[in-house]
């Protein structure tokens, strides 16, 4: 299933190139939305450039027709810029390249201008923009209109409701990366016109009532097709928002976490897997864990970014590219001194996949790949060994990347319970996730303190763009309270200015937008 939904992404790309223009011209080749939209079978293919808006980089695989400009095509991924927004400015990532922008992460330095801040904006508004116009065309008006089988509406009423969760998820990260954000919905119509800029808190709600809106019309998690997004993802959205919803809105929301959880939960179709590594390789769509991914294909989805970006990255010093069924040791990211530490047990503990042969834990410099240890916890290859569909020269893999996955579904739940009083359930929730590391309960809880929360997280959800927004939540992102190598620009690690728990809004859109006001600070 996983191969047949990626060839259909890369046979719409053509189909869709208009859809982004002013209505009232005529694409080249005499195809325009109208065109496309009339017919009920293309619905499937226009969807399909969603999806790939969260994991492709353009028109034309991994170079050419790019669909943000000013960033090389590789780095504009959204799951690239996304995990270098997450990770690089934590203890849980250093970056050896010299590459603009990415120094500036490391050390917490950033600013408006930056390649990466711009990256990630602008991935996040052609995701918006793209949702919003499939929703405006298939409104329930456009439906009647064309004529379609009442066979037919109620398929592309399902797929507008996928368009939401994905415009929804984007919101998501733009109010979690940048606060404030211009804000419109698909009765802005495409054109030139400066939108007004909602507040954190307003936008929450919003994505709230969107989610609220269309979680029993998606499809149940049980019957969804491989990749694309059910009730639970939609679920597994609200409780993030919701665990997180102080920082967002001044409001803890902790019962409402737990509430979205046991939606998640009572389903009883997500299971933690087996193997933890399992979650992390070439086959990970057979995983019973993961609940929505970001599907890529080492022959039909390739890009230099998301997960090929993951595995090459992580690859260096007297690793063999090989072992982990790439072609290339890109020798950039490795992980941090305070982080790793957090592995008290690490010959016990399955997440412990750091590599350490010829490589140093202390780091003082941060382009010296063998200082930190290497953490090459995505591997192309397949539970029994075998390379990825793609082992050539450029090779792209098939990992896909766990957006949503049950451990934090069940981490979320323990915490958020933990935070409501419940220390019971949280112990039952926390140990599960313990027994599935160690595989007993030799290691288990007995009693918790918050900390533990955030120290569990870190080693299960290690790499996969959650720490920044953990760390803001427990107050650590910016305290000198906690600090890790480069930390403000220090080797040893200092705190820094509390305005970057928030990223600015790129100065290209502060000039070009009078209503917008940047983030305070910068």
């Amino acid at each position: 299933m996983k191969r047949i939904f990626t060839y259909s992404i890369i046979a719409s790309f053509l189909l869709i190139g208009a859809c982004g223009k002013n209505l009232n011209q005529s694409p080249r080749y005499g195809l325009n939305a109208e065109a496309v939209y009339s017919d009920a079978d293309n619905y499937i293919k226009v969807l399909a450039k969603l999806y790939t808006g969260m994991s492709m980089t353009g028109n034309q695989g991994p170079a050419g027709q790019a669909d943000i400009a000013g960033i090389d095509e590789g780095f504009s991924a959204y799951v690239r810029v996304l995990w270098n927004m997450q990770e690089l400015p934590t203890d849980e990532a250093i970056c050896g390249w010299n590459d603009p922008g990415i120094p500036d992460l490391n050390k917490s330095e950033w600013n408006a201008d930056n390649v990466w801040v711009k990256g990630m904006y602008y991935r996040i508004f052609y995701q918006i923009t793209l949702c919003n116009e499939f929703i405006w065309q298939s409104r329930d008006e456009k439906l009647n209109e064309r004529g379609f089988s009442s066979g037919e509406v109620s398929s592309i009423v399902t797929m507008r409701n996928e368009a939401r969760f994905l415009r929804a998820l984007a919101y998501y990260h733009a109010m979690d990366l940048f606060g404030n954000v211009p804000f419109v919905t698909e009765e802005d119509r495409v054109g030139a016109f400066t939108p007004n800029q909602i507040q954190r808190a307003d936008l929450f709600d919003y994505i709230e009532s969107e989610l609220k809106a269309i979680e029993n019309d998606l499809t149940p998690a049980g019957a969804v097709a491989y990749g694309r997004a059910s009730q639970s993802a939609a679920h597994a959205l609200l409780a993030k928002m919701y665990l997180n919803a102080k920082v967002y809105t001044g409001t803890e929301r902790n019962t409402d976490c737990a509430t979205y959880c046991e939606k998640i939960i009572n389903t009883n179709v997500f299971q933690l897997d087996d193997v933890y590594q399992d979650l992390f390789l070439a086959d990970n769509h057979t995983s019973p864990e993961i609940i929505f991914p970001i599907v890529y294909d080492g022959l039909y989805a390739q890009t230099w970014g998301g997960t090929t970006f993951m595995i090459c990255s992580a690859l260096g010093g007297s690793m063999v590219a090989a072992d982990y069924g790439v072609n290339g040791k890109w020798a950039g990211n490795r992980a941090t001194g305070p982080f790793v530490e957090k592995f008290v047990d690490s010959t016990l503990d399955s997440r412990w996949l750091f590599y350490t042969d010829g490589q140093q834990l202390e780091i003082t410099s941060m382009s010296t790949f063998i200082q930190g240890y290497g953490n090459p916890k995505y591997k192309n290859k397949t539970k029994d060994g075998l390379n990825g569909s793609n082992n050539a020269t450029t090779a792209h893999v098939d990992v896909d990347f766990p957006m949503f996955r049950l451990a934090d579904v069940f981490l979320m739940y323990a915490e958020a319970k933990f935070r409501s009083g419940d220390e019971s359930t949280a112990l039952t929730y926390m140990n599960k996730i313990r027994e599935r590391a160690y595989g007993d309960a030799s290691h288990n809880y007995s009693s918790l303190v918050l900390q533990d929360f955030l120290d569990e997280r870190a080693r299960e959800l290690n790499w996969e763009c959650t720490r920044r927004t953990d760390l803001i939540r427990f107050d650590l992102f910016t305290s000198g309270d906690y600090v890790w190598p480069f930390k403000g620009n220090d080797v040893a690690g200092i705190g820094i200015s509390s305005k970057y728990n928030l990223y600015p809004i790129p100065t290209s859109d502060i000039v070009l937008n009078p209503n917008l006001q940047q983030n305070q600070g910068y």
